[in-house]
């Protein structure tokens, strides 16, 4: 007596199939799902019933009734899970485009930027949806960037000067950023501070006592990465000048073989004074490189600056200026036991091209 129900698909393959499945089954970064499917389509080849592959694999019987039927349809392209409908959209494309321009083009009464939840009373739709939408165009109204435009009439060329020194250093010479972090501040927090524990982070009261500051002067090897550093209590051209004499000792062995020294500065008064002037008159192996101004960014010790201040000052707790000092010193021997020069990328081109973008957009 012939069996009852509905009739079984037979799943026949292609070798090109075959070696597709046999492949997918054993790949350990393909979704699970997937992995699963191959298998029991390869069973399914095989000849075995509904119960035996779904034993085999993990699926239920009717799992497998539907795998056989959707492979015999849309063959490979039914391994993957197809597109779900969901519940029908409640925003459409006219809304959401309002809402975007009345992101870009306006502000609330009586405020800065938008909010999602202010946004969302005037667009009669939820906060959440607000949100959405604003992420998937990239749009941040709670944040603003700061950015400053050089006015400097030789800035084309003094990035240019600036660049190349990074990009592509004259032969045989010895390229250092030079700079100050002037001002430094021994703050001695007036309680303890609370360690980091699981789920809290490290706690500081913002109180504070001062114990006095000091400035750091810096030069920054370009192609090393080392960082010769000195802390003088006062920023002066007095100062400046102590410091490029110990540069000058320092890199003494390398210009005994012949190196010049390019040094990259920023247009401090004291990098410009007449006492300085005269010092390096009698030194023309030297060669000051200005940055333009407003623009200390081209100058790579700024990013060595940013790292000690991060990871050494500003959660530090001196109880005087000599600590402060002594921590500064910490740093700068742990750095230098392992230098790693800092990796410039972007192209004289590169940065001009944006200048002029945001010229552009200011008009």
């Amino acid at each position: 007596m012939p069996k009852k129900g509905r009739p079984v698909v037979a799943i026949e393959l292609s070798d090109q199939e075959r070696d597709f499945l046999h492949e997918l089954a054993r790949r350990r970064s393909a979704p699970a799902i997937e992995v699963k499917r191959a298998k029991a389509i390869l069973l399914m080849a095989e000849g075995l019933h509904h119960t035996q592959i779904a034993a085999r694999v993990g699926f239920c019987s009717a799992t497998v009734g539907s795998l056989r039927q959707r492979f015999s349809e849309t063959r490979l392209e039914g391994l993957s899970d197809l597109p779900r409908s969901g519940p029908p959209r409640t925003i459409d494309d006219q809304q959401i485009q309002q809402l975007i321009e009345k992101t870009l083009q306006s502000k609330p009464p009586a405020a800065t930027h938008w909010s999602t939840r202010q946004m969302a009373r005037q667009m009669g739709i939820s906060h959440d949806s607000v949100s959405r939408i604003w992420r998937a165009f990239g749009l941040k109204p709670h944040r603003a960037d700061t950015f400053q435009i050089s006015t400097d009439p030789y800035y084309v060329d003094k990035v240019r000067d600036v660049v190349g020194l990074y990009m592509s250093p004259p032969e045989n010479a010895l390229v250092l950023c030079v700079d100050e972090k002037s001002q430094i501040q021994a703050l001695e927090r007036s309680q303890p501070v609370l360690p980091m524990r699981s789920g809290k982070p490290e706690g500081r009261t913002p109180e504070y006592f001062r114990h006095g500051t000091v400035s750091l002067f810096a030069a920054l090897d370009v192609k090393k990465g080392e960082v010769l550093g000195q802390c003088y209590r006062q920023h002066r051209a007095k100062e400046f000048l102590a410091f490029l004499k110990e540069i000058e000792t320092h890199v003494a062995a390398e210009v005994a073989t012949g190196k010049e020294v390019h040094l990259v500065l920023d247009n401090y008064g004291t990098h410009k004074s007449a006492t300085v002037a005269r010092w390096l008159v009698r030194r023309p192996h030297w060669h000051l490189h200005f940055t333009p101004t407003h623009a200390s960014w081209l100058n790579q010790v700024e990013r060595f600056f940013a790292k000690i201040t991060t990871e050494a000052i500003r959660r530090g707790n001196f109880l005087s200026v000599a600590d402060l000092v002594s921590a500064i010193r910490a740093y700068l021997d742990a750095h230098n036991g392992k230098p790693q020069p800092f990796i410039w990328t972007a192209s004289a081109d590169r940065i001009l091209q944006k200048t002029a973008k945001l010229c552009k957009i200011l008009g």
